[in-house]
């Protein structure tokens, strides 16, 4: 008969389960053999094994290389746990690690480049792979979407927004030609000079022509009150008193059809005096171009900011002391939210992320470039200051626009430009 299975609670299933389970003890687990001894003798036997010492020659071999391999499969797993269990929600790191090393065939990380799990996470802060900080209760993660397919349609989003942009443009220039061509009307137009009233003559009577044309002439009521300037008889008059009645009439006809005028026509509109200029109402080209400007900034405002060519100033201290508060130059953006810059000072070369630096202001009369908002990407002249609304004024130097003034630009819409 074949042997007795072990009963459920001897050591020998017990031990088959624990090692079934998967995690034990670091210390007795050989990653280039992939093996996981139970106990120290185990481990020790192991080590002195014939396919243990044929491993070790390879490894001898190119030692960096198995180092690189392990450290690179270490880093994708963590993030595919990562991506898989929070998507881009914060987390603890020791949470993600727990579930990570959780499966059987994982790699371990004495096996990896980093010697513990805070400078596994320090490194993905610095390559700009997750977001990292550090609290009372330990590091915390964020991960970073950086797949092909969401950058693919990112960049397809960003390519539309750019087309209606420049839409948007050719509006502009013709609601600015519009504008021009108004104002070149305006100051073709005659200007009317009052004179004061003179006459060669003293002697000579001074006459008005109230005559208004048929059109004008509105029907007049017979109203007692309208007609009481009017004299009518009934009997035939004489021919002096034709004469007078005549020019009463004449007279009487010129009164009621003034009071016709200002019965019926409406009333005029008061000229706006000193007191009324801030209530002057707004024209049609400025309400559209102020429907523009809103429309514009609310398609071009977006999370990502970095442009190729920019100044900023890098505001962490997770890449060294060195390094804080020094100022680099953009010279490409990854990803949208990823940079490669060059130190002005050293010259050196990192890779950073948007979180990790902020915008330059120079000083009155520099270039600087619009890196968010409604002129998102144009260049642009720095010309004022205000220090207690934390905004500039900018005139842009580039594109249909040019010459153009804005005023009220956050700090952080605008940055030095770079100059070679």
């Amino acid at each position: 008969m074949g042997k007795e299975k072990a009963g459920f609670l001897t050591p020998k299933a017990i031990a088959n389960r624990i090692k079934a389970k998967g995690l034990q003890k670091l210390r007795w687990y050989c990653q280039m053999c992939q093996k996981q001894c139970r106990d120290e003798n185990g481990f020790k036997c192991h080590m002195t094994s014939e396919s243990h010492q044929r491993q070790l020659l390879l490894f001898a071999e190119n030692p960096d290389q198995y180092i690189e391999d392990f450290s690179k499969e270490f880093e994708d797993d963590y993030l595919e746990v990562l991506r898989r269990r929070c998507g881009t929600k914060r987390i603890h790191a020791n949470i993600v690690y727990q579930d990570y090393i959780s499966h059987k065939d994982h790699v371990h990380m004495n096996s990896t480049k980093w010697e513990t799990l805070t400078d596994f996470v320090k490194c993905l802060g610095r390559e700009g792979k997750c977001i990292v900080d550090e609290t009372e209760k330990g590091w915390f993660v964020q991960y970073i979407d950086r797949d092909p397919e969401t950058i693919r349609k990112m960049e397809a989003s960003a390519a539309k927004e750019k087309m209606e942009m420049d839409d948007e443009e050719r509006t502009s220039r013709f609601i600015q030609k519009q504008i021009e061509k108004a104002a070149a009307q305006e100051r073709e137009k005659p200007v009317t000079e009052f004179t004061e009233l003179q006459r060669e003559n003293d002697e000579d009577k001074v006459t008005f022509s109230l005559a208004l044309s048929k059109k004008e002439i509105p029907a007049v009521k017979t109203d007692v009150s309208s007609t009481s300037t009017l004299t009518v008889k009934k009997e035939k008059p004489s021919s002096s008193d034709d004469m007078k009645a005549e020019s009463t009439k004449d007279v009487s006809k010129a009164r009621v059809s003034r009071w016709a005028d200002m019965e019926e026509a409406p009333p005029a509109k008061p000229k706006p005096g000193p007191g009324m200029a801030g209530q002057k109402r707004k024209s049609a080209l400025d309400e559209i171009r102020e429907m523009e400007e809103k429309k514009k900034e609310k398609m071009n405002r977006k999370d990502y900011w970095l442009h190729k060519g920019i100044v900023v100033k890098l505001i962490t201290k997770k890449l060294g002391e060195r390094y804080h508060k020094k100022k680099a130059v953009v010279l490409e953006v990854k990803d949208l939210f990823t940079a490669t810059v060059k130190m002005l000072d050293s010259e050196k070369v990192l890779k950073v992320d948007q979180t990790h630096v902020e915008t330059v202001i120079p000083a009155l009369g520099k270039g600087v470039m619009i890196v968010n908002g409604a002129y998102r990407g144009q260049e642009a002249k720095l010309t004022e200051i205000n220090e207690q609304k934390f905004s500039c004024t900018v005139t842009l130097s580039s594109g249909p626009l040019k010459g153009r003034v804005l005023e009220n630009i956050q700090y952080e819409d605008i940055s030095k430009l770079h100059v070679t």
